[in-house]
């Protein structure tokens, strides 16, 4: 074996090339003949939404990088311009690729079952005369047509907002020659419009809004002829850059950033219909400032992600997964008092298969108890009507002393969650927004409850958020407990979100910013020392993203000790496995389906005295070095085997849904029957009831 002081280790996969992998990966679910019609519809519209989304963050990063000449970290084998050019290339591909599922199989095999995308050139003379009166109706009192022109300059164009440039010939009332007129459709329509029984040849024909607009664009500049019109879609930096050092109020600042910045940050990709002439072309890349790499001509409807529409409207259950009913635990049944249940022994929770319901009942509980002294809860993303929200604020209305650490940056959700902080705020709860420099990304809840003469706290930890819709979407873990050691590590954790003052040691928990990744490493270390004893190393790990450098170089040193180490990698992965000296024990896989993979499950054999830890945080340096996160045991024996052979043996026995990665970064799909159950098919049937 090479010694480990002298193997240089190879150039990571790139971070941003590993999470366009992840994102192909999904538009692989949409060809996939074996999952239901309208799922892989719904495939290809979060792919679309994904794409967007790299575009806004990690793409405008880039661009932000190469703007102002910042380098790429050492390990990184190309230079921020060919980073760019490389991502400009693959996300044309995929782009491409999208449209080319929808419009040579989704399609096609969405009008064999009766589900019809009608083009204006199938409308008949009924159809017609009803999206007339639609969009005389419903669209037009909407619109507003603006001209281009010496008096009215280009227009500032919404970040994502559907537009429509449009040429013209003639004059207009004053007596103007227009050449250009801009149309914005308001984000408030529909992309699609499902007609009515009265006129439909089937009971799902659905018709475009851009075809609607094209179709009657006319009726918008009477008297003039319009020659031309064409749809388009601009995206743009969303990141808010905050000095959060130099700001007074966090709440304030994020308000005014995200009115000014989100909206109408730096242009990143312009979106166009493939049959705009390239003169119009050229005038909507110069007016944005940008270049033909961030062209992107389409054919079909712009923004993809907003067909997803069709699936909630399109009635046809058999053309989706089957529904279930979340299982029972057989150790909570239907117990009307949470905290005798959870006194008598730990609880796990194994979403989606298990509900949240228990969470948010124990807060209903604690709500009513007068026993029931104080509540504390971080908050992430809750979702619009969230019943757990709704248990705190009523539960600070009954006089609980409740504190709530809410992350305000959660990207994408910092405007709900300012309305989400003051709707706590007016209900009488201590509302904290996190640490300058680090978002609270830990999912805790606490529940302190007076019992004869002393204080008992019950906990519930995760590794997803408290949020009721994806925890019917996601996979991930929770943890009931009233375990002594962790109740007083949880208040340490919350005296560090709300006060000041060094961390003390916690007895179980492990938090970063300050130990876990140290930990993460000396439990890969040691697993490396049992194996240069000649005992047994074994580790598998669960989560969504690897990326951490000093991380990955300890996989390396285990690896070369002749520890055996299997990573189940939902997205981004930067190490590379399976290179001779290096990394030859290293197996990494990436496992999709009908649910996004999202537990954090970090198993180490310690010589068969095995730990198994949960984590809100991934093996990223984000997660590791500038987030609060918490790290919690599993020790009940029963419950520690129960998560290990579901959570992780099942995962590594099933392949339907599984890909491994390679040394050059390519991920290939492991060949498994298409009528063999996926992991998370297994956990349905084991643990849920099914409906169907």
């Amino acid at each position: 074996m090479t010694p480990i002081e002298d193997t240089a280790s190879p150039d990571d996969i790139n971070r941003e090339l590993s999470l366009l992998s992840f994102h192909r990966r999904v538009q692989a679910m949409a060809e996939d003949g074996s999952i239901p019609l309208l799922e892989r519809l719904r495939y290809i519209c979060i792919a679309a939404s994904n794409l967007d989304e790299f575009f806004q963050v990690r793409y405008a990063s880039v661009r932000h990088k190469l703007r102002y000449g910042i380098r790429l970290p050492e390990r990184d084998s190309m230079n921020i311009q060919e980073l760019s050019t490389a991502i400009s290339k693959q996300t044309h591909t995929m782009m491409h690729d999208q449209y080319q599922i929808l419009n040579r199989r989704l399609i096609p095999s969405l009008l064999n079952e009766g589900i019809h995308f009608l083009r204006r050139d199938k409308w008949n003379e009924e159809q017609w005369a009803w999206l007339k009166r639609y969009f005389r109706r419903e669209l037009q009192p909407l619109i507003s047509p603006l001209g281009i022109d010496p008096a009215h300059p280009f227009p500032r164009v919404a970040n994502k907002s559907l537009h429509f440039i449009v040429s013209l010939r003639g004059h207009d009332a004053f007596g103007r020659e227009h050449h250009l007129a801009m149309v914005p459709a308001p984000r408030s329509l529909p992309r699609l419009i499902q007609l009515p029984e009265s006129v439909s040849s089937s009971p799902h024909d659905f018709v475009f809004l851009s075809s609607i607009m094209h179709a009657f664009v006319d009726d918008m500049f009477q008297g003039m002829t319009v020659t031309g019109c064409y749809q388009f879609r601009l995206l743009r930096d969303t990141e808010l850059y905050l000095d959060e050092e130099e700001m007074d109020d966090l709440k304030l600042a994020l308000k005014g950033g995200l009115q000014r910045e989100r909206k109408f940050g730096h242009a990143i990709r312009l979106e166009v219909a493939d049959n705009c002439p390239q003169d119009l072309v050229q005038y909507l890349l110069d007016m944005f400032e940008l270049s033909e790499q961030d062209l992107y001509q389409v054919h079909g409807p712009v923004d993809l992600a907003r067909l997803a529409s069709a699936y909630d409207m399109a009635d046809r259950p058999e053309l989706k997964f089957p529904p279930f009913i979340p299982g029972a635990i057989a150790h909570l049944g239907h117990s009307d008092h949470m905290f005798e249940a959870i006194a008598r022994q730990d609880i796990l929770l194994h979403h989606p298969f298990h509900s949240l319901q228990p969470v948010i009942a124990l807060l209903e509980q604690a709500a009513k108890d007068p026993s029931v002294l104080a509540i504390k809860q971080t908050l992430y993303r809750t979702g619009d009507n969230s019943p757990l929200v709704a248990v705190l604020v009523r539960a600070a209305r009954l006089g609980k002393e409740v504190t709530v650490a809410i992350e305000l940056r959660a990207r994408f959700d910092e405007e709900d969650n300012i309305e989400l902080a003051e709707r706590l705020q007016d209900a009488g709860a201590s509302v904290v927004y996190g640490v300058v420099g680090y978002k609270t990304h830990a999912k805790m809840l606490m529940i302190v409850r007076r019992e004869g003469k002393k204080l008992r706290r019950y906990v519930h930890l995760g590794t997803g958020n408290y949020h009721f819709q994806t925890s019917r979407a996601y996979t991930d873990i929770g943890l009931l407990t009233a375990d002594e050691a962790i109740g007083e590590d949880v208040h340490l954790m919350f005296h560090q979100l709300t006060g000041l003052g060094q961390m003390p040691r916690m007895r179980k928990l492990i938090a970063s910013p300050f130990s876990l990744a140290k930990q993460i490493i000396s439990w890969i270390d040691g697993e490396a020392e049992l194996a240069k004893a000649g005992k047994h190393g074994r580790i598998i790990a669960k989560m969504n993203g690897l990326e951490e450098p000093k991380v990955i170089e300890s996989l390396y040193r285990a690896s070369q000790a002749g520890v055996k180490i299997t990573l189940i990698v939902r997205g981004i992965c930067c190490l590379r496995p399976s290179i001779a000296g290096l990394s030859d024990n290293i197996e990494v896989y990436s496992v999709l389906g009908r649910f996004l993979e999202h537990t954090r499950i970090f198993y180490f054999g310690n010589n068969g005295a095995s730990k198994l830890y949960c984590a809100s945080a991934d093996w990223m340096d984000r997660n590791l070095n500038a987030r609060v996160e918490t790290c919690f045991p599993i020790e009940n024996t029963q419950l520690k085997r129960q998560l290990i052979r579901q959570g992780l043996r099942t995962y590594l026995r099933e392949k339907r849904f599984t890909w491994r990665l390679h040394s050059d970064g390519s991920y290939i799909k492991l060949r498994g029957k298409k009528a063999e159950s996926g992991a998370q098919d297994v956990l349905l049937a084991e643990l849920t009831l099914h409906t169907s």
